[in-house]
């Protein structure tokens, strides 16, 4: 399956399933962001495949690849897109796929930006884990549900 297929097939699948397709969620694709490095004369800039919004806060960013590629290789755009957000306060949330492979990144940005990454999730194994991304995708969906942000 080639990025776009990927996108369209089985993110859009997953996130109206999880229900992000639903108020008070709304999303992006292709959502254009700058990197400017402060030691350097460098700006980065990209495309964040599919952004998930809520009240102009970010919810989920997902990065997708073809499946031919590891979805891995997205790990260092993911971690620069997630720096980008303007928001330093709360912990970020990303998914990095190929359509048959999942992994959540998480960032915080205090002081030191660290990051972890949640264990992967393989469709084509004997359990089927797509049952576990979908599974939190809801969870994640229903708690920026109820959570207030204020600007």
């Amino acid at each position: 399956m080639l990025e776009n297929t990927v996108k369209m097939v089985v993110l859009s699948t997953l996130l109206h399933l999880a229900g992000f397709f639903l108020p008070p969620f709304y999303i992006k694709a292709e959502q254009e962001v700058q990197i400017a490095v402060e030691d350097e004369e460098t700006i980065v800039k990209g495309k964040i495949d599919i952004l998930v919004l809520k009240q102009g806060f970010w919810v989920l960013e997902i990065e997708s690849k073809r499946e031919a590629i590891s979805p891995e290789v997205g790990l260092a755009q993911i971690l620069s897109y997630l720096l980008a957000n303007p928001d330093d306060d709360i912990p970020l949330l990303g998914m990095l796929t190929n359509g048959s492979y999942f992994r959540f990144v998480k960032l915080t940005k205090q002081d030191t930006p660290r990051y972890a990454l949640s264990d992967s999730f393989d469709i084509r194994n004997r359990e089927n884990q797509l049952y576990n991304v979908l599974r939190i995708m809801k969870r994640m969906a229903q708690f920026f549900s109820n959570k207030m942000y204020t600007g």
